[in-house]
């Protein structure tokens, strides 16, 4: 994605891959890295938002925190087989984040599965701030 105010992209990381994802707020960047996790698994663009699914994380900072939500949304795609497409969080603090997964039971039909991502990675997290953009990085196990 390319929009100037929020989006995510990936880059490049020896054995695994890396997402940064920015946005107006710290909801938001988060919500695109989460997108940007799972767009890894199922091309949202061929997700229908049909049913939602609640998401917690909590932690003891923002980085491990980030950490813990890509987790839990990595979580509820592998133990529900529900593919997204859209990410959004009502709360996101320093130590808590809790949103809503917007998709679908995977359909094997309509949905190509793409990379198996095992976990988030605490090498290289980062969440940062500064002119009124919020942007983060974060590496999965793949």
């Amino acid at each position: 994605m390319t929009d100037t105010n929020r989006g995510f992209e990936q880059f490049e990381v020896e054995a695994d891959v890396g997402i940064r994802a920015w946005g107006p707020t710290r909801a938001e960047a988060f919500a695109q890295a989460a997108l940007g996790v799972l767009s890894l698994t199922a091309d949202p663009a061929t997700v229908s938002p049909r049913e939602t699914r609640e998401v917690r994380a909590q932690a003891d900072s923002p980085e491990t925190l980030l950490v813990a939500w890509i987790d839990e949304c990595l979580y509820v795609h592998e133990i529900e087989a529900f593919v997204v497409s859209r990410v959004e969080l009502v709360s996101c603090s320093d130590t808590v984040a809790i949103g809503q997964l917007y998709g679908e039971p995977l359909d094997a039909g309509r949905h190509r599965l793409g990379t198996v991502v095992k976990a988030a990675t605490l090498h290289g997290v980062s969440v940062d701030a500064w002119d009124g953009r919020h942007e983060v990085r974060i590496i999965v196990d793949v």
